[in-house]
């Protein structure tokens, strides 16, 4: 029995448009940015991680992995030999020239935008979820995500009817040494502006700031974040590096708040929302139990 040419066709066609299987994507992941190793875990693609770099440090579990190296300073050697099939990373990974020589070896390599906005979270998140297999749980992920940014607002919206926007500097540090401060368009800038804070530095990206630039502004909460401290530590070292900071509003107050760096890595992560609420409870300590 001979099939007619319309019934061939319709079975290509389903053929052709059938759904990729899980056999179908990729196995073997090394992510290069600490929100988009986040993000896979969440989606529940912990398990393919094979390799990830040094700003991914949460969860716990993922520390045990082989490291990449700095996410702009990456060796093609390095990751190679963890037979990937696919490396995922920012427009902050690099050199491109490691980028394009894993390319070449055959390497699926996936680029997501680290602009801090909601509508690049959504476009990432639904990207990580075909290529996870996890489209459903990616937009379910994002509307949570959304609705605890929202609640945020209305609970900055409500704090602000009391109190005065409190103005805010985001320094950002390694060992204490001069600090870049965290300007316009920066995942800092929008995390202070998400817990209501008024970002008191004007330029653009993380420039260093003289510090007697640091002590005009005279910020009412400085909230700092150290590469290579933390806790007490890092703390004192800021102090101790830039003593004129001891002159500020933010310090003479006990208004000093620190925040884990890798926070600021690879666009919105899925911690912030968290990290916002902490935020918002220091900007506005007297609303901080509503």
């Amino acid at each position: 029995m001979r099939l007619s040419p319309r019934i061939v066709a319709l079975c290509v066609a389903l053929l052709v448009s059938h759904p990729a299987t899980s056999a179908d994507l990729p196995q073997r992941w090394v992510s290069a940015g600490g929100a988009l190793s986040e993000w896979v875990s969440t989606l529940g693609g912990e398990s393919k991680l094979v390799g990830v770099d040094t700003t991914t440090q949460h969860p716990d579990s993922l520390k045990a992995l082989p490291s990449i190296g700095y996410q702009r300073q990456l060796s093609a050697e390095g990751i190679l030999s963890l037979r990937p099939q696919i490396l995922i990373g920012t427009e902050e990974m690099g050199p491109p020239a490691v980028i394009a020589q894993i390319r070449n070896a055959g390497v699926q390599v996936e680029l997501f935008s680290a602009q801090p906005d909601l509508p690049t979270l959504q476009g990432n998140l639904q990207h990580l979820g075909k290529l996870l297999g996890a489209e459903d749980r990616a937009t379910q992920v994002f509307l949570s995500y959304q609705q605890q940014i929202d609640q945020q607002k209305a609970r900055v919206t409500r704090s602000q009817f009391k109190q005065k926007a409190p103005g805010v500097l985001l320094l950002l540090g390694h060992a204490g040494g001069k600090p870049l401060i965290a300007g316009k368009g920066t995942a800092a800038e929008w995390l202070l502006q998400q817990a209501g804070g008024h970002n008191l530095a004007t330029h653009t990206g993380y420039k260093p700031f003289s510090v007697e630039s640091l002590a005009s502004l005279n910020p009412d909460v400085l909230v700092f974040s150290d590469r290579a401290l933390s806790g007490d530590a890092a703390k004192a070292a800021l102090f101790k590096e830039n003593p004129i900071l001891s002159s500020t509003r933010a310090a003479k107050e006990g208004r000093v708040v620190e925040l884990d760096p890798t926070l600021l890595v690879g666009g919105l992560g899925p911690r912030l929302p968290d990290e916002l609420k902490r935020l918002s409870d220091a900007f506005y300590p007297d609303a901080a139990d509503q």
